[in-house]
């Protein structure tokens, strides 16, 4: 039981080269691929931050652009020497006296408004207001929308006058100063500077103010799930592609300290890429907040594509290697099953297997092995046969029939001459039983004739004892023409003369039929019977002895389990014999003899 649990859950041989397989090729890949995406990680946060700082850069090059127009604007007004001229000719004068100017006046004020106009024009679009101190201001918008003077009622205007000539001031953003550009322009981002005299003192102001959807626009045209922001020195967010963050507090940056340009952090449990770029002109800063797994997107669509095409080449390899094994393997499974057959014993299958490799050889030397053992077993059925024929030829020489079988028939003569007929009909009947042991050649007779040869055998008997014996024959016509080995039942009957019924009086009988291919003979006394002991034991000697011993008693000196032996020597498919028994009930023995294919015995038509 252990052996066949241990056959059933052992791996077979193709399993155990796939086996062999992933564990020396697959397992090192995987492990290899494991590692190697470990030690990347870094390299892909690495890569994803520095993706984060290009994209970053682009925009504060968009942004400082437009913030350069705006400084330029500024700029221009501060340094031009002819409109400074102008412009502090003007401060000097009381607005009583600007509205009598004269003509030269006029087409001065002319050119400071054409001016400021045209350094607009080339840059992005931007509203300059210049205030002097007098209260005179010029403007390149309609003052209709805005008064220009309203500036001086800004905080930061009053705090400007501590700036340096050359120093600028952002107001950060405000509401748009101008009505009609509210709606699609609701916010706006300004920067001023002092007008000086050569004594360093304040003659007026110029402010430059840009719409803060220009720079919207730069940020927008990013992706959807990156989040970039104008922020200033106090995280405030100055401009945004979502309006409605303009002016709050950019909340995550409140959260973490921006130590790196570019650095990982992790809020609300999520991971996030931060990048942030100091403007060279003020305090502010552009950040651009992407998920990590947005970040990384890229950098990990390329490590699954080429999971993918690991995981494609490891299938195409494995379906591979299972047709290759499949093909090496079928001789084996083929000589497999060849051996399961030859272990139930059918010695007549052949293995086909017809490579040249050394499954092939072992195929043929199988082949051969199977021929020799068939050989050999058939000598040994021939050796048995003539050892039974010489043991026959013996006991026919022992007793010398020819002389016996001449002299009984002369005395057989006399006998019935002289009147005394029961005598003349036992040296009859000795007679015949000397005649088919001398005359026929034959091993098999018909279970007629076998029958009939008991009845004088049994009359035999009952001359020599006293206790008459009384034989019972019930076979069917179909039983009577089949062929059995000579003498088959002979010493059954001895045995239940002798044995069973210790010579006393009694019935044997004899039954034989034929059912579904297979002859039954049951041969049945009613003598003293067999206990359960002797009677298990005499089921296994018949089973396990190999050679008749010979008996003192009885007419053919031959035991019960010659009789077996000569069964089983006699017929391809093995016959059986069964012996059953009761104390004080009777003895059967049941002989099972099947019918049909090559050595068995066959119908004989008399």
């Amino acid at each position: 039981m252990w052996t066949e649990f241990r056959r059933l859950t052992s791996p077979s041989f193709r399993s155990k080269v796939f086996l062999a397989s992933f564990i020396c090729i697959g397992i090192p890949v995987l492990m290899t691929l494991l590692i190697y995406s470990y030690l990347t990680r870094d390299a892909v946060e690495e890569q994803a931050m520095m993706n984060a700082t290009k994209e970053l850069d682009l925009i504060e090059e968009n942004v400082s652009r437009v913030m350069d127009d705006v400084m330029n604007a500024s700029n221009f007004v501060q340094i031009d020497s002819e409109l400074n001229t102008i412009l502090k000719n003007k401060s000097n004068m009381t607005l009583d006296e600007i509205d009598a100017q004269s003509y030269k006046d006029y087409l001065e004020d002319r050119q400071v408004r054409k001016t400021i106009e045209n350094i607009t024009l080339l840059g992005e679009k931007s509203y300059v207001t210049i205030l002097l101190k007098n209260g005179q201001y010029y403007t390149n918008y309609s003052t209709g929308q805005f008064d220009p003077l309203s500036f001086y009622q800004q905080q930061w205007l009053k705090e400007l006058d501590d700036f340096n000539g050359f120093e600028s001031y952002w107001s950060g953003v405000e509401p748009t100063m101008l009505t009609y550009e509210r709606i699609q322009n609701p916010y706006q981002l300004s920067v001023a500077r002092t007008l000086r005299d050569s004594n360093k003192g304040i003659y007026g102001y110029v402010i430059v103010t840009l719409l803060e959807t220009k720079i919207r626009h730069i940020l927008q045209n990013q992706n959807r799930l990156e989040e970039i922001m104008l922020v200033d020195s106090d995280d405030q967010i100055l401009s945004h592609k979502d309006p409605a963050m303009i002016g709050q507090k950019a909340a995550m940056l409140t959260d973490i300290h921006l130590i790196e340009n570019s650095q990982v952090v992790e809020s609300n449990d999520q991971k996030y890429v931060v990048t942030n770029k100091d403007l060279t002109f003020n305090d502010w800063k552009l950040v651009s907040i992407i998920p990590y797994k947005v970040a990384t997107s890229n950098i990990n669509a390329i490590f699954s594509k080429v999971f993918l095409f690991l995981a494609i080449s490891f299938a195409i390899f494995f379906i591979l290697l299972a047709y290759l094994m499949n093909r090496i393997t079928k001789p084996l499974r083929h000589l497999d099953r060849v051996v399961e057959k030859v272990q139930k014993g059918d010695l007549t299958v052949r293995a086909t297997v017809d490579s040249t490799d050394e499954i092939g050889q072992f195929s043929q030397s199988f082949n051969h092995m199977l021929d020799q053992v068939n050989g050999m077993i058939e000598e040994v059925n021939q050796t048995h046969k003539r050892k039974r024929k010489a043991e026959l030829a013996m006991l026919q020489a022992q007793i010398n029939p020819h002389f016996l079988f001449n002299v009984l028939n002369s005395i057989r003569m006399k006998v019935y001459t002289f009147g005394d007929k029961e005598s003349a009909g036992m040296i009859q009947s000795l007679s015949t039983l000397l005649r088919w042991t001398i005359d026929h050649k034959e091993d098999q007779i018909t279970l007629f004739d076998e029958i009939k040869l008991m009845q004088d055998y049994v009359y035999l008997m009952n001359m020599r004892q006293k206790n008459k014996v009384v034989l019972e024959v019930v076979v069917a016509s179909e039983a009577e023409q089949q062929l059995v080995p000579r003498f088959l039942l002979q010493p059954l009957i001895e045995n239940a003369i002798i044995h069973g019924l210790n010579q006393g009086p009694g019935v044997i009988k004899i039954e034989a039929n034929v059912k579904e291919k297979v002859l039954y003979i049951h041969i049945h006394d009613n003598g003293e019977g067999i206990s359960e002991k002797q009677l298990a034991q005499l089921n296994q000697s018949l089973c396990s002895s190999k050679v008749a011993k010979r008996s003192n008693k009885g007419f053919s000196s031959i035991g019960l389990t010659n009789v077996y032996e000569r069964l089983q020597l006699s017929y391809q498919i093995k016959p059986e014999m069964k012996i059953d028994s009761k104390l004080h009930v009777g003895t059967t023995i049941m002989i099972k003899i099947p019918l049909g294919g090559e050595g068995n015995v066959q119908s004989h038509v008399s």
